[in-house]
């Protein structure tokens, strides 16, 4: 029975990645390059010329020099332009036209000439920033556990690949092991990438995570037919293995967000904090939706069961090969 809900919310859920392009966060990056004179950089989400209509608003006291140059790479929109600002930007207050009628996020990353770079995140509810003179430790912390949620609950290839465990697995002692391995695994690759000591190009990562998904789904379809699968029997192998490939996938989300230079530990221990976070609270909602519909929801028909891994499989193929064929092109 936890075999067959489990693939119907799979079933579900497997309509949300058409929605992903629309809550991908924009990121703004402005760099002090002499006193009060910036470049500044405006990475904004799109889809094939159009870009999400997201403007930012600089302080009146600031001037751009030069017409902004604009380049669409990787289903994102990115402007360029240096900027000087009377007086600097410190304590001064920026703002985000239409961030409110969206879904989606800012992140900010400003860099002083002299000093730490601060990182801040900026949401439709309140959409504008004042740039700080100085950032604590604790809001940086606060920052990256928040950056980390985020792309765990926004990548939703993850999640499946999360889901199709949960599906191949089917009792509690095994999915901590999986679980468990999945996070250590992927807690190895994201520190190894972060300092340096590992290093993968991001587009062959991706598209071998999609593959890691269609892998999981085969497995589970194998299993349901009565065959054997040592997938099935030993999950955390799998997860372990697939995991050092995640970890890759978040160490690239983590290097477009950037670290600050005198925080570099404590960044990336709250960024995973905030992926295992998001991983676990993922969990526990489907474990809980498992639970209720056992309880109170009639028995799923057949199709319910049997359709959700080859859904998978048939997403993930897709995945593989678009992403693919980006790296070819």
């Amino acid at each position: 029975m936890l075999a067959r809900v489990l693939g119907l919310l799979a079933l579900i859920t497997l309509t949300l990645p058409a929605a992903a392009h629309e809550v991908r966060p924009a990121f703004l990056q402005i760099r002090e390059v002499e006193p009060s004179t910036y470049d500044v950089l405006w990475k904004t989400p799109a889809q094939g010329d159009l870009r999400l209509a997201l403007n930012v608003i600089l302080p009146s006291e600031c001037r751009g020099l030069g017409t902004p140059r604009a380049t669409l790479v990787n289903a994102a929109a990115i402007e360029h332009q240096r900027t000087i600002c009377a007086g600097g930007l410190a304590s001064k207050q920026i703002a985000f036209e239409n961030l409110a009628s969206t879904l989606t996020d800012v992140i900010v990353r400003f860099e002083p000439i002299d000093g730490s770079p601060s990182m801040l995140r900026v949401n439709g509810a309140a959409p504008l920033v004042v740039i700080p003179s100085q950032q604590s430790m604790s809001e940086i912390a606060w920052s990256y556990v928040w950056f980390g949620v985020e792309h765990i609950l926004l990548g939703f290839d993850h999640l499946l690949f999360v889901l199709c465990l949960l599906m191949l697995v089917g009792d509690f002692k095994r999915l901590l092991g999986a679980i468990t391995a999945f996070t250590v695994a992927h807690s190895i690759t994201l520190a190894g990438t972060t300092f340096g000591w590992l290093r993968l190009a991001s587009a062959p990562v991706e598209a071998c995570i999609a593959l890691s998904i269609a892998f999981i789904a085969a497995e589970i379809i194998k299993t349901r037919v009565g065959r054997a699968s040592m997938t099935q029997r030993l999950p955390w192998i799998a997860a372990f293995g697939f995991g050092l490939l995640h970890g890759f996938g978040f160490a690239s989300a983590l290097r477009d967000i950037g670290l600050p230079d005198d925080a570099v530990p404590l960044a990336l221990l709250s960024f995973n904090v905030g992926v295992e976070a998001g991983q676990i609270l993922f969990v526990a909602v489907v474990l809980a939706v498992v639970f209720l519909w056992r309880r109170y929801m009639p028995r799923p028909p057949a199709w319910a069961w049997r359709a959700p891994p080859y859904i998978a499989g048939i997403a993930a193929s897709f995945w593989f090969i678009e992403r693919t064929v980006q790296i070819v092109l």
